[in-house]
């Protein structure tokens, strides 16, 4: 084994790796059969390449602790004898591991990659290794998307050793397998250039050939900064196509015109696409946000998700005096309790059943007037409403009602939670199941929809919020500054960078003196849509984030929704939807 040592490669967290940067280690086994779990390892060879350099290589050959079948020797030529003196695979994985340095960044090659990568995972598993986990380039793989049927007969190593001229053709052998494998990997890295695929993550996400349209667009991406923040596909007349966010807004502006994009909507669009608008921002908050609201206000076509948060329906209790639950798109300043935003109406829908399980509320739409009452309906029969209408039920008995509906809604949800977990578990111990899936289903909606209203009242009833975290820093590198970032009745009011050395109270002065002025309205979310609230709920969870100023308490109810978190695991998917 001999090796030249290099510096150590940054992780794949760095995304956007030049490839002429990237360290390959390339790999291939011996084994006695084709099973990890019932077969063992009887060599192993590999070899590290950087820009087309050899740094080193390792050969072995591994006691498998298992007989060699005849037809192995007779294709590999490896003998027991061979192995017999050779080390067992628990004594091989620590150098092999070491040699690849995997955890430092390195890519994986092998060809046919499952099946080393198989045999390599289980040793390790079975010997107390860790696996790390790294990004693995199968070049059986890339050679069917890259080299035709037209151009070669099959997609075996030695074929594509002929077709490519590598001086090292396979032997079954793992060394001499491992070297023909590099040369075939530089054979189609160069192809793959000349589909623009050029880093690391590109290559990871390359799934086929780019369209024409694609590669003609492609020198769009060439004035963009390689800064975060927002970017906005548009046409020939200026219209916004698509609008998404990076921390690295060039090298995502190019991935849409490489083969690493292969969703056929966006596609579709790269043909349309005329020009791209970058807009740098501070921070990745202040990305998140500006997306958000960009996608709103333009509703480019090609963003499936938060095109219409006006749309979003919520559950409400009316304000008169008897209250019923509706399912509206607005929120007024009714002083109405409102649940939601849902991510559909059949959400609301559930929630709103969940509630009539657990209060006897009416259910009909038509205004009362206790001096001309009318015929009570059938839910008034059944026991599930009072029957206010006919005269049955007093405003001040319905208030009673009306009045432990709005707590459960905004404050203590147990009375919802009892009534229908104790109705799930009769019909489980009937075995109707499928009547308790739906119940459960009710409840879970609800109780989603409570603990999301709950955490945005909570955040919108703050006049003013200002927090801090470590700025980001590429991989590696040490971190400097921090993130401000002012939240007025949660909306994102203002952010910047606080570089290392500043006085903390004079830039926040400053920060906040120059914030977007917010004034509070009706409802959870009264400032900002859900969305964008969620998203600055989410990074002020972030561990390392510190609040530095606050003008009132944050606090949500101590018996709400969020005590029953666990509950709301039946439901999938509930919260805020992905952007694209």
């Amino acid at each position: 084994m001999a090796e030249q040592h290099a510096p150590v490669q940054g992780t794949l967290d760095d995304l956007g790796i030049p490839l002429s940067e990237c360290t390959f280690v390339v790999v291939d086994l011996e084994t006695t059969g084709t099973r990890a779990d019932a077969s063992g390892i009887t060599e192993v060879g590999a070899v590290k390449v950087r820009g087309g350099e050899v740094l080193g290589e390792f050969s072995t050959l591994v006691n498998p602790g298992l007989p060699i079948p005849p037809f192995i020797t007779l294709l590999t030529g490896i003998t027991q004898a061979m192995v017999a003196p050779a080390p067992a695979v628990e004594s091989v994985i620590p150098g092999f591991l070491e040699f690849a340095g995997l955890e430092r960044g390195s890519l994986l090659v092998a060809h046919n990659a499952p099946f080393d990568v198989g045999f390599l995972k289980a040793a390790c598993a079975a010997h107390g290794y860790d696996w790390p986990a790294p990004q693995v380039v199968d070049t059986v793989a890339l050679a069917r998307r890259l080299v035709t049927r037209e151009e070669v007969p099959n997609h075996k190593l030695g074929t594509l050793a002929g077709f490519f001229g590598v001086a090292d053709q396979p032997t079954h052998r793992a060394l001499d397998d491992a070297r023909a494998t590099v040369g075939v990997l530089h054979g189609l890295l160069e192809r793959l250039g000349a589909f623009g695929v050029e880093t690391a993550e590109e290559l990871r996400g390359f799934r086929s050939a780019p369209t024409a349209a694609q590669r003609t667009k492609r020198h769009l991406a060439d004035d963009v900064p390689a800064a975060p923040g927002v970017y906005v596909f548009t046409d020939a007349k200026g219209d916004a196509l698509y609008v998404g966010k990076s921390t690295d807004l060039r090298r995502r502006v190019r991935s849409y015109f490489t083969g690493s994009e292969k969703r056929g909507r966006i596609r579709e669009m790269a043909a349309l696409v005329e020009g791209v608008t970058p807009i740098v921002c501070e921070t990745g908050l202040e990305a998140e946000v500006r997306e958000l609201r960009m996608i709103a206000e333009r509703k480019p076509p090609y963003n499936r998700r938060s095109r219409n948060p006006e749309r979003a329906p919520w559950l409400k209790l009316t304000a008169e005096d008897f209250p019923r639950l509706s399912i509206v798109r607005t929120v007024r300043d009714d002083e109405a309790p409102y649940l939601g935003p849902f991510r559909s109406a059949r959400e609301a829908q559930l929630a709103r059943e969940a509630l009539h399980e657990a209060f006897p509320l009416r259910q009909c739409t038509r205004g009362i007037t206790p001096a001309t009452p009318t015929a009570a309906c059938v839910l008034a029969e059944l026991g599930r409403c009072g029957a206010p209408c006919s005269g049955a039920e007093t405003a001040a008995d319905y208030a009673v009602h009306a009045a432990a509906a709005r707590g459960a809604m905004t404050a203590d949800p147990a009375p919802v939670v009892e009534r229908i977990t104790a109705h799930i578990r009769e019909l489980s111990e009937e075995l109707r199941y499928e009547e308790a899936a739906g119940h459960r289903d009710r409840l879970a909606a609800f109780l989603t929809a409570a603990a999301r209203s709950q955490r945005l009242a909570a955040l919108s009833a703050i006049p003013e919020l200002v927090a801090a975290a470590p700025a980001r820093a590429p991989a590696g590198a040490a971190r400097t500054g921090w993130d401000v970032h002012v939240v007025r009745h949660g909306r994102l009011a203002n952010s910047g960078v606080m570089a290392p050395g500043a006085d903390p109270a004079e830039f926040v002065e400053a920060l906040t003196g120059s914030a977007e002025s917010v004034f509070p309205g009706p409802g959870p979310a009264p400032c900002a849509s859900a969305w964008e609230m969620e998203c600055v709920l989410r990074w002020l969870e972030t561990p390392g984030v510190r609040l530095a100023e606050s003008a009132e308490g944050w606090t949500c109810p101590v018996n709400g929704a969020e005590k029953y978190r666990h509950l709301t695991d039946w439901e999938r998917g509930v919260s805020a939807p992905a952007h694209r």
